[in-house]
């Protein structure tokens, strides 16, 4: 929740007004000479250690550190690590506690030897591993990281006479590196920006890192997460590989994309760089969330859909919005509470006229037994306050990042605040502990954390005024009216080289804490800055789970790298625009990328746009049905988008939506497979056919999981939308008998009425469904469909298909807790032969609940089907008396590419009473 500053033109104002800052921005093209490597040898696990000594000095942006220690290592067959450091002192990293990982060696162990002359340059300028090799080039110092497999460079950090970047800088508020990149290699990544551009980063174009208040409406700015990593994908005659890299550093930096180079300009820490060798695009996921950390188990309600609005006044009004979603037939899960539950906006308290405890626990116990949740808001700041016993135990616990020893002063919607240091252990203990006392209060499902880039509404050192209230209740509260004072005098405040900050170069400090202060041990705010959201996200998966053992369900906005272990994330403060549906895709689809699956946009916009949004909001739903994390948000200031408010878009919503319903038990398995792969749940159609270049840009469609396209309106009264569509057999999700079949990559204009989204799945898959319904919890135990879906017409085929249930309210999300059922569907078609079957691990929990498979769907049949058999767990089912067959043939929405039609039939086995739990077979004989 946020509304400051959503014009850039206002942040330019309020600085100059300030004077904190030069936008212009003077500095050289090229720094130094850079080092030279003076020794290395092996270490003692098995890695690279060496010496680096500056060439020639200079003090630009600061003297440079004299000495550097280089550390290499292949950690895994596929992950190699690079961390250059000062050889000579302690420098900050992200802590290793916080984001766990191996440390490199200590420095007095390593290069103590090295002055003495003891060390000398290995003979062999390779460190092969079996994936990537490493190779240097000792003067000056530079190095490049290769895939052994077919030689190509990933990275290079050479620096030629011509090229616009420098050699390795490092610098105590400097460090630049750069490399060489071929000009066609796609990258994504390097956010949280809104890219304008769509999902592939765009040359030129601004990526500053450094999480900030500023709202998704900003092009190409720092938003509220920092991801320094990205994924490079290129094609070599035809085939594709991809890798990744990270660099694991908490400072804020701008890296500039040139098209054929990319320069990192950091402003503290180490350069510490992790090189992911792929070579697909789901195999770099993969190998950089087992080191991240595997995305967070989500509950099964969670992927049901959650409205909310800044403006809820008071519990009638949540329970009105109950009601009109139930009488308009819309499904809906979780209401959630922006801060209007507050007193006086205060964290963990109770309003007590507009949500009293008594009133407000009786309706959760009603929701709760219905099968609703309920998730509330929380900011950081907590409010100065001596009445309120959060901030008095926060005190008594010393739990608040300091300013010359006393609590920081800033300010956010409560007034005067203090910002919790959740680098401390205490303040983790103390966090938790008030989450439980609020769980006591208020039961509720979840906590979303917002305002954690961390947001203040005022700039610099700042008291509480004397003499008058503040704020008053009257205007807007995101107005600063503590007596403040710009804090400048420090080289932590004004660093010599200004990030381009909120797109003008502002003060890293400006509204936010000042960088100068200190969290737990005297870590500097200027190198923890964008680890604080991370930071609070861990110590409040911690405190939620502690309470009843549950699996918490966090959404916070701040994130960094690893956030998605703990929390699912949304985009931010949006805008009812049809700019700003298009562009959610994209950030939707990076954070996938980013290990964070479980992530959505506010559907039909934040911030209030230009009437009419009754179009628009169609449209967004459409695409909103299928973000992982599907929820409508709405500003204070905005008009009431409830889905019901429009009778069109109530229409919209229960199809779109309606089949997210329908597809819950395929995205939960995908949520499945995201904990243990990191596979995104929602992803560019690349990561499926990686091989075809036309789809490297492609950011109108994705697809959920691997084989489900989606492909939305995305404009203004458009009843057509161009759909490229890869090679192979399409069917229409909607309506099954409907087909698209191409050779090659090729564009198809679909019809698109106002209520109607185009959703297609790709042959070769098994497709688990339920009957859908209003709730998660009821639409959960209907019967099963399995949809079956060969290339069209054709005589040999194969699909397969995935399925994962379990007790969701468990901590973890895996098997063998005796909670849980797994199964793989497998067909072929062959000979005139069809066959399915299933094999199950760890049957018990689904034959408890009683699950079965009603109606079996075969897409692709180039015949109807005699002689049918089916068996379960090895026996023959010998009546067969209350099936049901019936057959479709397939439409085509135009001419196959041969310029024919093949008469292929659609298959319905209904009747069925195949259990979920039991390994099932059938097969039957294909005829004319």
């Amino acid at each position: 929740m946020k509304f400051f500053f959503s014009s850039p033109f206002l942040l330019v104002l309020t600085i100059c007004i300030i004077g904190c800052v030069n936008l212009v921005h003077t500095a050289p093209t090229k720094i130094g000479n850079g080092y030279s490597l003076i020794a290395i040898e092996e270490s003692p696990d098995g890695g690279l250690i060496g010496y680096l000594k500056v060439k020639k000095k200079n003090n630009i942006y600061g003297p440079d550190i004299p000495n550097l220690q280089l550390y290499v290592k292949h950690e895994t067959d596929n992950r190699l690590r690079i961390h250059i450091t000062d050889a000579d002192k302690q420098r900050w990293e992200v802590p290793y506690n916080l984001l766990p990982r191996e440390s490199p060696p200590s420095l007095k162990q390593t290069i103590g030897q090295s002055r003495k002359g003891q060390f000398s340059l290995l003979s062999n300028q390779e460190y092969s591993g079996n994936e990537l090799m490493f190779s240097y080039t000792s003067d000056p110092f530079s190095f490049s990281v290769k895939r052994k497999s077919n030689g190509q460079t990933l990275f290079n950090s050479s620096s030629e006479d011509s090229d616009p970047y420098s050699n390795l800088v490092f610098k105590d508020q400097y460090l630049e590196i750069s490399t060489k990149l071929p000009k066609d290699a796609s990258l994504y990544g390097l956010g949280e920006n809104t890219q304008p551009h769509g999902i592939k980063i765009y040359p030129n174009d601004p990526y500053t890192l450094y999480t900030t208040d500023q709202s998704s409406i900003n092009l190409n700015m720092d938003l509220y997460g920092s991801h320094p990593m990205y994924m490079d994908l290129r094609n070599v005659n035809g085939e594709a590989y991809a890798h990744a890299v990270l660099l694991m550093n908490s400072n804020g930096m701008d890296v500039f994309y040139r098209g054929d180079s990319l320069t990192y300009k950091v402003i503290g820490g180490v350069l510490d760089f992790y090189f992911f060798s792929g070579p697909t695009p789901l195999a770099v996921v993969d190998q950089y969330t087992q080191f991240i950390g595997r995305p967070a188990p989500m509950p099964y309600w969670s992927f049901g859909f959650h409205q909310c609005r800044w403006g809820y006044h008071n519990l009638s009004v949540i329970e009105d919005v109950i009601a009109n979603y139930k009488k308009a037939k819309i499904p809906l899960d979780v209401i959630w509470n922006d801060d209007d539950h507050m007193d006086g906006k205060k964290d963990f308290t109770l309003h007590p006229v507009n949500y009293p405890g008594p009133k407000l626990r009786a309706f959760l116990e009603k929701i709760h037994a219905e099968g609703m949740h309920y998730i509330v808001i929380n900011d950081p700041g907590i409010g100065v306050n001596k009445s309120y016993g959060t901030y008095q135990r926060g005190l008594a616990n010393d739990v608040f990042i300091k300013y010359q020893g006393k609590p920081f002063l800033a300010q956010v919607w409560p007034g005067a605040v203090h910002f919790p240091d959740f680098l401390n252990p205490k303040t983790v203990e103390w966090w938790g502990d008030e989450i439980r006392r609020f769980h006591e209060l208020a039961p509720i499902d979840g906590l979303w954390i917002d305002m954690n880039e961390v947001s203040n509404f005022c700039n610099g050192l700042c008291t509480i005024p004397e003499g008058r209230i503040c704020p008053n209740g009257t205007g807007p509260g995101w107005i600063c009216c503590l007596d403040c004072k710009n804090v400048t005098k420090t080289k932590w405040d004004d660093p010599p080289y200004k990030i381009n900050a909120s797109g003008i170069q502002a003060p890293i400090g400006y509204k936010t804490i000042a960088t100068s202060a200190t969290h737990y041990n005297g870590v500097r705010e200027y190198d923890a800055h964008s680890l604080y959201g991370f930071s609070e996200t861990i110590a409040t998966h911690k405190g939620l789970q502690a309470i009843e053992g549950k699996r918490p369900f966090i959404l916070t906005r701040a994130t960094f790298v690893g956030s998605g272990h703990y929390a699912a994330h949304w985009t931010g403060d949006n805008k009812g625009t049809w700019e700003d549906l298009k562009y959610s895709i994209s950030t939707v689809l990076n954070f996938g990328i980013f290990g964070v699956p479980m992530v959505g946009s506010d559907i039909c916009g934040f911030y209030p746009a230009a009437p009419p949004l009754e179009e628009l909001c169609n449209r967004w739903i459409q695409v909103g049905a299928f973000y992982p994390f599907s929820r409508d948000h709405a500003n204070y200031y905005s008009p009431r988008q409830e889905l019901y408010q429009w009778k069109s878009v109530t229409k919209s919503s229960r199809n779109a939506l309606g089949m997210r319903y329908k597809l819950l038990p395929y995205l939960y398995t995908l949520s499945y497979e995201a904990h243990k792969t990191g596979a995104p749940i929602v992803r560019p159609l690349f990561f499926t056919f990686p091989n075809i270049p036309e789809l490297y840009e492609l950011s109108t469609q994705f697809l959920v999981g691997s084989n489900v396209m989606v492909s939305p309106v995305l404009e203004k009264a458009k009843t057509k939308v161009s759909a490229l569509f890869p090679p192979g057999t399409w069917y229409s999700l909607f309506d099954m008998t409907q087909v698209i079949v191409t050779k090659e990559p090729h564009y198809r204009s679909l019809d698109a009425p106002l209520h109607v989204v185009n959703v297609h799945l790709y042959q070769n898959t098994i497709l688990p469904m339920q009957r859908g319904g209003m709730l998660t919890k009821e639409a959960r135990m209907t019967p099963f469909t399995i949809v079956v879906a060969f290339p069209l017409g054709a005589s040999e085929g194969v699909a397969k298909g995935n399925l994962f249930l379990d007790d969701d309210e468990l901590p973890e999300m895996k098997l063998g807790n005796g909670k849980s059922t797994y199964m793989d569907f497998h067909a072929t078609t062959s000979n005139g032969t069809v066959k399915i079957w299933s094999e199950v691990q760890e049957s018990k929990y689904a034959l408890d609940k009683g699950w079965y498979i009603e109606k079996v769907t075969v897409l692709g049949l180039n015949g109807i089907g005699s002689a049918f058999d089916i068996l379960v767990d090895g026996s023959k089912v010998e009546d067969t008396s209350k099936l049901e067959f019936e057959t479709e043939e397939h439409k085509f929405i135009d001419k196959l590419e041969d310029g024919g039609h093949k008469k292929s039939m659609m298959l319905d086995i209904k009747g069925l009473e195949l259990p979920i739990g039991k390994n099932f077979a059938m097969s039957w004989k294909m005829g004319i």
